[in-house]
């Protein structure tokens, strides 16, 4: 059994092409950089070892995508036998990437919320390990890291910008900036506009489930968040802002201009509040985004997205 982490170490990198756009200091830290292509590894990773410790000879997690591929990708590491629940939504992209790593992928349900429910029923009856993908103390905790890196360095941003879908990464960096300090610093949570549960939660004062959830952001596309978000925004300043899957799709294109890099819908949804200047934004010179995954994505997807959304010329 391993007992150094499963993640890596990832950059915090000054984007030269957004701070000239933004006329701003933009600091990214490149989670698309880890092993399994996303935050996701810090977090499940840790719970993964967890279990194993304890004696578990298998894992059950439900995915939109991310979580699962770093839950077949630590089984690997692990010597674990891995079965992971997606709903018809998840793009083919993940489920290959985690039958790559050995795992079973088991595809059923028009959302998360189906995938959750099969997991925990085969996850009871097979004695195994249920992952979720974000809603656990010890995912929380590993995913905490990711700002005790960007502390160490000695970067200290005027506001964080990061996508949210079921709110692990959230709650994990608000658990990291509160270890290191950090009270002050605003966070702002993105979702699209066909998941936007934290920001209904928000409005209402308490969990909201969503009836459906529509989005090209399949790793964002839970119908709820983790309650312990939401117990975040009473002690923190969080700050939901909603985006379009069009200025994802745009975000990505102009990013992999400036960077270089290619990321998925999701990472997308960070970028683009900073990319179309977000009057929330404007009051705060240097701003840090967490860049949150790239596995989701491939040269022909973002094609195909540019056609839908007709920003081949805009572009």
């Amino acid at each position: 059994m391993l007992s150094t982490p499963l993640h890596n170490w990832t950059p915090t990198l000054r984007s030269i092409g957004l701070s000239e756009h933004c006329q701003k200091d933009i600091w990214l830290k490149m989670e698309c950089f880890q092993p399994v292509g996303s935050y996701k590894i810090r977090g499940i990773g840790r719970l993964c070892q967890y279990y194993v410790r304890c004696g578990k000879k298998g894992f059950v997690s439900s995915s939109g995508g991310n979580a699962g591929v770093a839950v077949a990708y630590a089984g690997k590491r692990l010597g674990v036998k891995v079965d992971v629940f997606l709903p018809i939504t998840s793009h083919q992209i993940f489920i290959d990437a985690i039958r790559s790593y050995g795992a079973t992928a088991h595809v059923g349900g028009a959302a998360w919320d189906e995938a959750h429910e099969a997991a925990l029923k085969y996850a009871k009856s097979m004695d195994a390990a249920y992952i979720p993908p974000f809603d656990h103390p010890l995912i929380w905790s590993g995913h905490a890291t990711l700002i005790e890196e960007i502390a160490r360095e000695g970067m200290v941003p005027d506001a964080i910008v990061v996508a949210v879908g079921g709110g692990g990464l959230a709650s994990g960096i608000l658990e990291g900036m509160h270890q290191v300090g950090w009270y002050d610093i605003p966070l702002f949570a993105v979702q699209t506009e066909g998941a936007a549960s934290l920001y209904q939660s928000i409005k209402e004062n308490k969990p909201i489930v969503l009836s459906t959830v529509n989005t090209i952001a399949t790793s964002l596309a839970t119908k709820r968040i983790t309650p312990q978000l939401l117990d975040w925004t009473k002690k923190h300043s969080v700050t939901p802002l909603i985006v379009s899957d069009k200025a994802c799709v745009l975000a990505i294109k102009r990013f992999v201009d400036h960077q270089r890099v290619l990321v998925e819908p999701s990472s997308g949804a960070a970028l683009s509040v900073v990319y179309d200047q977000h009057p929330e934004l404007e009051k705060y010179q240097s701003i840090l985004v967490i860049v949150c995954g790239g596995i989701g994505i491939s040269l022909d997807l973002l094609e195909n997205y540019m056609r839908r959304f007709n920003l081949v010329e805009q572009a």
